[in-house]
């Protein structure tokens, strides 16, 4: 999505969308009702495919929350994952860069947020490189993943038995070691997430490393809603404000 401002100079700023499990470019583009809202405040949106498909590795059909559609953010160190599977690298630096070169968008102002496991990647992004994104927020968030069983099974395929190697791709540790730039999170979490109530999301474990590190995090629950697309649709556009508010500062 380009902004109809975008047609003058100055460059826009860009906001990155990091989609969840299973999920393509088209989930947010069909159904997050976002353009009006990201047409107002002069954002460009960049929604990519974040996840590999078509590898041709032996087994990455196998599971929905492993392999195809389940890049989890990391540059994978084990084989047979290692060669394809570098969604970390990409959407830090290989896609900013194709963004760049190809759009008028400002390569000083980017933020970035995303959806469940997009929600993780968004964090762990704008944690691991201070100052690169002007803020970050997610809806229903993998916080925590080394102890819940989707990051457990994405993190020990793909990164292997060292735990300590897993820590840089979690949320709730990456804060506790925090000393960049001021980062303004915010978070939307449905109460009636299912993937909430089975142990998966964690979110009281990110908000209270944030809390102990005095880092700001607006966390919202919001009830009656549950992990699907309604609760994105019904809060994007406090959320493109959020990120609006400092990248047009």
């Amino acid at each position: 999505h380009v902004p109809p401002s975008a047609a003058s100079p100055p460059d826009s700023p860009s906001l990155y969308l990091f989609a969840g499990l299973t999920c393509t470019e088209q989930n947010f583009i069909t159904k997050a009702s976002f353009h009006q809202a990201a047409s107002e405040h002069g954002l460009i949106i960049v929604a990519p495919d974040t996840s590999p498909r078509g590898c041709n590795i032996d087994g990455e059909e196998e599971s929905w929350d492993f392999g195809t559609g389940a890049g989890f953010y990391v540059n994978a160190t084990e084989d047979p994952w290692k060669t394809n599977y570098r969604m970390y690298s990409y959407v830090v630096e290989e896609l900013p860069q194709l963004i760049n070169g190809n759009f008028p968008s400002d390569p000083d102002r980017i933020s970035v947020f995303g959806h469940s496991m997009g929600g993780h990647g968004a964090l762990i992004c704008a944690l691991k490189n201070p100052g690169k994104y002007k803020t970050v927020s997610a809806f229903a968030p993998i916080c925590n993943p080394v102890q819940c069983p989707w990051g457990q099974k994405a993190f020990s395929g793909y990164l292997g038995s060292d735990t300590n190697k897993w820590e840089a791709y979690d949320a709730t540790h990456l804060v506790k070691t925090y000393s960049g730039s001021q980062l303004d999170i915010l978070i939307d979490q449905g109460k009636d997430d299912q993937f909430l109530s089975a142990g998966q999301l964690l979110p009281d474990n990110f908000i209270a490393a944030c809390t102990e590190r005095k880092i700001p995090v607006v966390f919202r629950l919001q009830e009656g809603y549950d992990h699907s697309y309604f609760f994105i649709t019904t809060f994007i556009n406090d959320h493109i404000k959020h990120h609006a508010k400092y990248l047009n500062a």
